[in-house]
């Protein structure tokens, strides 16, 4: 059922947790669609049976029939199944189980949502981030607010609409807005979370599958943000931990090469 709930549109599920969601949004379209013809021919049996050729003389009393009633408690049944059955122990299982960066091997990013770009910020191999500071924020040469003073932001990185990561590690974003609410939406993921300015807000993952070499994974923003929401498009790709190792160094040397020649 659910590869043909993919086939129907839905983008590829690359993440641990995805098919437990896509199994519980398959469930609540069969109750759309169990319902959506259900009270298709309920209205049917409605403009038939009270119809004014069978009905001639206006009835003040009404239909004393309760199946509606019990229709609808049956409704109530499984919304409640489902809501409590299935949707806050998934969200609970997910919780209880983030991993911690300071314990755990994890990919550790910071992601801060400007109009209309997304700024990626990794540690560095110390696993600790150089101070940020709002005073330090600058929309266009600074959009981190990075301390480059600060001696743990010396092996920091951070990019502009470009997200990599190692495949079967666990991912640990720290979502931050510099301005407005944005939403923080990877389809293959199966991950979206808004982000509120002021906060920071986590979220976590663990991506099962590389992104295709002909395949472009999109960082998408799923709220309204702006005149320019629409170009509010990132991109990020799932690699080998080689892969990833080689593309960090290259990404750190460019930033002490334009670092040097700032200096000089």
């Amino acid at each position: 059922m659910l590869e043909l709930f993919h086939k129907m549109g839905m983008p590829v599920d690359a993440s641990k947790h995805g098919h437990a969601l896509d199994a519980l949004i398959v469930y609540i379209h069969w109750v759309m669609l169990i319902l959506f013809v259900g009270w298709g021919l309920f209205f049917l049996y409605s403009l038939w049976r009270f119809r004014s050729g069978n009905n001639p003389k206006a009835s003040y009393e009404g239909t004393k029939s309760h199946a509606s009633s019990y229709v609808e408690l049956s409704i109530i049944v499984i919304e409640i199944v489902l809501l409590v059955g299935f949707s806050i122990p998934l969200w609970a299982h997910h919780v209880d189980n983030f991993p911690d960066p300071n314990v755990e091997d994890v990919t550790d990013v910071r992601i801060v949502a400007q109009q209309f770009v997304w700024n990626i910020h990794y540690p560095g191999e110390d696993a600790i981030y150089g101070e940020t500071r709002s005073d330090l924020v600058d929309p266009e040469t600074n959009p981190i607010g990075l301390n480059s003073d600060d001696p743990h932001a010396k092996d920091d990185i951070w990019t502009i609409n470009d997200m990599r990561m190692p495949v079967d590690k666990p991912v640990v974003a720290r979502l931050t807005s510099l301005d407005v609410i944005h939403c923080f939406n990877l389809p293959q993921m199966r991950v979206k979370q808004d982000i509120f300015p002021g906060m920071e807000i986590p979220t976590w993952f663990v991506p099962v599958m590389e992104t295709p070499e002909d395949a472009v994974w999109q960082i998408a923003c799923a709220q309204l943000c702006g005149v320019g929401h629409y170009r509010m498009a990132g991109r990020y790709y799932v690699v080998s931990q080689e892969d990833f190792d080689a593309w960090y160094e290259e990404r750190h040397s460019e930033m002490v090469a334009e670092a040097e020649a700032d200096d000089w």
